[in-house]
């Protein structure tokens, strides 16, 4: 939802855990909301009662005296009472939506991770779907290495992988290939075409070999080693000997 902010619960490089609260935002224009959606419902409940109570009247006299209620004073109390069935249903899911919207003022982490960028202060006003901070997942770090074309045949999945990590340059990293890319834009096409990403060669006056993104699941961490999303990381297959 769109709102002023009126909390900021942490702070930049800040780890938390999943449901931890992020920030709010202001709630008093979504619990309006609630309560007027919730009055309308309580009133169609009353209309629907009250409309139920005079059809059913109607039909009593009916069964006692065929000519006292014309058939169509009866249909159009019947249809009078299933409208008011319809507007119950309508208004209900309009205070569903209320609510929803109420509980989106409360945004909260929904995985472990870091807090990263944030760029907004108490004030500042959310747009819905706009992103105003970034949440690094402490749990789904990965290594892309980019091979060769004329090498890619060699690799499959599940082979051993060694990582090398700028940061950590004598403590080598233990990992397994789990995936292989399937496509990658052409060379001299646009940036991201059809989606696919764009790797571009070395040297433009030589014909290169591609390069394919090979996707690295790392094992457990030596200790001391921390991950940091974006960094740089040389990476080796050791490929299993095929039969």
């Amino acid at each position: 939802v769109s709102g002023m902010v009126t909390r900021i619960a942490v702070i930049d490089n800040q780890y938390v855990r999943a449901g931890d609260l992020l920030f709010e935002i202001d709630p008093e224009p979504f619990e309006i909301a609630v309560s007027q959606a919730d009055a309308n419902l309580q009133r169609a409940r009353i209309s629907s009662r009250a409309s139920k109570i005079e059809y059913d009247r109607l039909q009593e006299i009916a069964r006692q005296d065929a000519g006292a209620v014309s058939a169509k004073d009866l249909n159009r109390r019947e249809a009078g009472y299933l409208q008011s069935l319809s507007e119950i249903d309508v208004y209900a899911e309009q205070l569903r939506s209320a609510r929803l919207d109420l509980g989106y003022t409360r945004v909260s982490a929904a995985v472990d991770g870091y807090v990263s960028n944030i760029n907004f202060q108490i004030g500042d006003q959310a747009v819905a779907n706009n992103p105003i901070l970034a949440l690094v997942d402490s749990n789904s770090f990965w290594v892309f290495g980019y091979f060769r074309e004329s090498e890619i045949g060699k690799i499959r999945i599940g082979d051993p992988a060694r990582v090398t990590l700028m940061a950590y340059p004598d403590q080598p990293l233990a990992g397994t290939v789990e995936s292989l890319g399937w496509g990658i834009a052409p060379s001299d096409g646009n940036s991201g075409y059809n989606l696919l990403p764009s790797i571009k060669p070395v040297f433009q006056w030589i014909r290169l070999a591609q390069r394919i993104p090979v996707r690295v699941k790392l094992a457990a961490l030596p200790e001391g080693v921390i991950l940091r999303y974006g960094l740089t990381a040389s990476v080796m297959i050791l490929p299993e000997q095929q039969d």
